[in-house]
């Protein structure tokens, strides 16, 4: 039987709020339940939501407590994020074995630039342009259910230099019609937690109604979830053997 994973997918919550945004009739419920209500018709999935306006910043400890893997989208409130939380996530991370997926603008985001130590800067358009996503990791459990590439028929261009640590692991590497690349997903080991970057996301675009999308995220949660490891410790030790 397989373990239950619990997921939390948090987001701002903030475009899909203002009637003027495409965000709010793409997401009238909000991004982060887009991608539960797929989340949820997984057996062995446990999902619930948060925002950053809900009490504690939608994580209070009892939250975090019961959460495997974290979901995180955020975009015009990086700022807003308490130093407070973002240090409770990493050790939640590094220490605990939290898993972590951030999402597209989310690159920006306190936690993720805490947890990878650069700028985490890239460039940007936004055009309407195709994107299409290169597996070039086929063996990864990321990429499993996927064919060679997915397009996206219109999405916000990123484009290298991406600053970040080089990946452990790129699954993704994604063009635009414009002729920039991007390394669209990567993964890295923080401790006893893992993290997975992925690209897609722009709040414009019904990004997160693509089965592609879905299915990497999915995939992304079983391949973020913690594993039963010893936990270490530290300091001044006694000898195995007799010395």
């Amino acid at each position: 039987m397989n373990k239950l994973i619990r997921v939390t997918v948090w987001n701002e919550f903030r475009h899909e709020k203002n009637t003027d945004h495409p965000a709010s009739k793409l997401y009238p419920k909000g991004m982060q339940e887009a991608i539960a209500e797929h989340l949820r018709t997984q057996p062995d999935f446990k999902v619930r939501t948060a925002a950053l306006d809900e009490p504690a910043q939608g994580l209070p400890d009892s939250v975090l407590d019961d959460t495997d893997v974290l979901i995180w989208w955020g975009h015009m409130a990086h700022g807003e994020v308490s130093d407070e939380l973002v240090d409770k996530l990493q050790q939640k991370i590094v220490i605990g074995g939290m898993g972590l997926i951030v999402l597209h603008s989310g690159h920006f985001s306190k936690i993720f630039k805490r947890l990878m130590g650069t700028t985490c800067n890239l460039i940007w358009r936004e055009a309407d342009e195709k994107e299409r996503l290169w597996i070039v990791d086929s063996s990864h459990p990321i990429a499993e259910g996927l064919g060679e590439y997915f397009e996206l028929p219109q999405e916000e261009m990123y484009g290298e230099r991406f600053d970040i640590p080089q990946p452990d692991e790129l699954v993704f590497i994604s063009w635009f019609q414009g002729g920039e690349v991007f390394r669209s997903g990567c993964c890295w080991h923080r401790g006893r937690g893992k993290v997975f970057y992925f690209r897609p996301g722009h709040e414009s675009y019904p990004t997160y109604r693509d089965a592609n999308v879905l299915k990497v995220i999915e995939n992304a949660v079983r391949w973020a979830s913690p594993v039963n490891t010893v936990v270490h410790t530290f300091g001044n030790r006694q000898p195995l053997e007799k010395l």
